[in-house]
């Protein structure tokens, strides 16, 4: 049987913790950040988990992690 292929776009955008779980950054950090307030910027730069849900999902994006 060939070897799984981890999905290239997703180990870009998501990490695996020691425990299992897959964390993904926020979104809008990115441009138009005058108009956010410095708590909004500040939790924006923070990992966050993906959803229960979408767990397993990314779990298997991303075989070897």
């Amino acid at each position: 049987m060939p070897k799984m292929k981890t999905h290239k776009g997703a180990s870009k955008r998501m990490k695996v913790t020691g425990t299992g779980k897959v964390t993904r950054m926020h979104t809008h950090h990115v441009h138009k950040l005058v108009k956010k307030s410095s708590r909004r910027k500040r939790r924006l730069k923070k990992r966050t988990l993906v959803h229960p849900t979408e767990q397993k999902k990314a779990k298997r994006l991303l075989p070897y992690l």
